[in-house]
């Protein structure tokens, strides 16, 4: 019986993080999970190319659909809109539970060789906090907003990662500090939105700035750099 790679990754996954925090994402950790879930070199190297990499970038994945679904079953509609970023950046570092997983991924994506695969995966957890949030922006404020946050996010996961205060509060704090910080200076673009002699200095970047387009949400399958799992 053939194991959907899907299948094949997220079992890779569950032995891998038994050796991560001895070994980091790593390729002994790699033939360690292969040895423990009982899979097939090959399947496993289909599964997951880049081997340990692929696991650390599927792990910060799945902590990203976790916090998703903790999100869709709440109900903010009584919460200020700084109140429902905080709480969304919180729920998504309480559902990451591993701390040393996250701690040897920070280390792994702070390699050359992976900063950019790092910065993908900041990005695509801004962009599903702001997305479960209900942004519909779609001009240059989408990529101001998940650039803030990403921001946000990174230096509240460091915090995170060396906070041993009781229940993270030092985190929550430090967290909610970033956020107000990030109010104050929209508050400040809104100011200079309505003073006459800012608004018309601004005229120029803004109609620029105005001309930009969030990306389609819809993916193209022509592009080239991505893989599509095949059918079976």
């Amino acid at each position: 019986m053939t194991v959907p790679y899907e299948t094949a990754r997220e079992q890779l996954l569950e032995a891998a993080l038994m050796h991560v925090p001895f070994d980091g994402w790593s390729e002994a950790t790699f033939k360690a999970a292969i040895r423990d879930a009982d899979i097939a070199p090959e399947v496993a190297r289909s599964a997951c190319p880049r081997g340990a990499v692929d696991l650390a970038m599927a792990f910060h994945r799945r902590g990203d659909a976790a916090m998703r679904d903790r999100l869709a079953g709440m109900d903010m509609s009584d919460m200020r809109f700084r109140d429902k970023v905080t709480e969304a950046v919180w729920i998504r570092l309480e559902v990451a539970e591993d701390k040393e997983a996250v701690r040897r991924g920070t280390t792994l994506f702070a390699l050359p060789l992976y900063t950019a695969d790092g910065a993908r995966l900041i990005w695509e957890t801004a962009d599903a906090i702001w997305t479960a949030l209900g942004d519909t922006s779609d001009d240059v404020n989408w990529y101001t907003k998940r650039a803030t946050l990403s921001g946000v996010w990174s230096a509240t996961v460091l915090y995170w990662l060396g906070d041993d205060s009781p229940d993270h509060m030092a985190t929550r704090a430090f967290l909610e500090r970033r956020i107000a910080d990030v109010m104050q200076i929209e508050k400040l673009k809104a100011q200079a939105r309505k003073s006459p002699v800012l608004s018309r200095l601004m005229s120029g970047p803004d109609w620029l700035l105005g001309k930009i387009r969030a990306p389609q949400s819809m993916q193209r399958d022509d592009l080239p750099g991505r893989w599509t799992e095949p059918h079976r």
